[in-house]
């Protein structure tokens, strides 16, 4: 019994220091409640001041964007217009130096072109000097040659006139001689030598026919030199014309000599200064085009511009990001 007694006291005690420990746990845990609320209370202020924070902070990383844009929309405009003005002042440069070098051109043609008109004087006044002592040459060896063929022509004629005289006088004998047989022959018909006498005057009409043929052939010989004679001052006269043709056509030869040779250097230097032109043009472009490039990359050296992809946080923006979560989870709440 007693011992029934000790053990419900016991358990008498024992249920009362639970009860007071449960009291104590309930306050502990209401407590704990009321610390939680708290804590999520003060997690939802400082979810809202945050989120104000990052809306103010989005506004003005806005309005740094438009601001950046706006100053690299003014450095780009300004870019492009000085690298507009280099490449202009460059092309006024280059138009200006070709034209200075298109005028010494000129100027060297007109130089080139004067000394070739002087040579080209001088080589015309040498060759008509050389042209007019050939012609002169060989007017007097023409000369000399017609009065040679003159002379020869006289002596053929005086020896052909002769001739003809000499076989007219034997022809005249012949005939006087024919007509003694003649009258001759008629007296002595009877006569026993009338054969041997025909006979004679067969042979001597063949010979008398000989002569004629003989005359009728120098007369031919002498219209032949007369044609000759003539064919030879006819080709006199070619002769000159188609020297003269010869030196014209040297001379525009020569003509068209220089102007090709001068044609063909102009030509040639303009054909150089346009490979210049179109050299100095393209890398003109090109610079420009990398200018361009260079703009819309934000990769020129300038102090002022970084370059878009590589720049620095701003300050503003160093606190943490939203996304971080440290800044909206609340603190763990450990049960005691």
């Amino acid at each position: 019994m007693f011992t029934l007694c000790l053990q419900r006291d016991e358990a008498v005690r024992q249920s009362r220091g639970l009860s007071q420990e449960l009291l104590e746990l309930r306050g502990e845990l209401v407590n704990t409640v009321n610390r939680s609320q708290c804590l999520v209370q003060e997690k939802e202020c400082l979810k809202a001041s945050l989120q104000e924070a990052l809306e103010q902070l989005q506004t003005q990383h806005q309005r740094d964007l438009e601001d950046l844009e706006q100053r690299l929309r003014e450095t780009y405009e300004q870019e492009r217009r000085a690298s507009e003005q280099r490449s202009r002042e460059e092309r006024e440069r280059s138009t200006h130096s070709l034209q200075q070098q298109l005028e010494e051109l000129k100027a060297s043609h007109e130089a080139l072109r004067l000394d070739l008109e002087q040579s080209h004087d001088q080589q015309l006044l040498s060759l008509r000097q050389q042209h007019q002592i050939s012609l002169q040459e060989l007017i007097t060896s023409q000369t000399e040659e017609l009065q040679s063929l003159n002379k020869t022509l006289k002596d053929a004629e005086m020896v052909l006139n002769e001739k003809i005289q000499e076989l007219t006088r034997e022809n005249k004998a012949l005939m006087e001689k024919l007509a003694e047989e003649e009258n001759r022959r008629r007296e002595m018909q009877k006569d026993s030598h009338t054969v041997y006498l025909e006979q004679e005057l067969e042979s001597l009409k063949v010979v008398l026919d000989l002569k004629n043929q003989q005359l009728h052939q120098q007369e031919k010989k002498i219209m032949e030199v007369d044609k000759l004679t003539e064919r030879n001052l006819k080709l006199g006269e070619s002769l000159c014309k188609v020297q003269q043709e010869n030196e014209d056509l040297k001379a525009r030869m020569d003509r068209h000599a220089a102007l090709s040779r001068q044609l063909s250097t102009e030509q040639a230097q303009l054909q150089e200064s346009l490979q210049k032109e179109s050299k100095m043009n393209k890398r003109l472009s090109m610079e420009n085009e990398e200018l361009v490039w260079k703009l819309h990359n934000g990769d020129l050296s300038s102090p002022r511009r970084s370059s878009p992809g590589g720049r620095s946080p701003s300050p503003l923006f160093s606190i943490h990001s939203p996304r971080s979560p440290s800044l909206f989870s609340s603190p763990p709440v450990s049960p005691r």
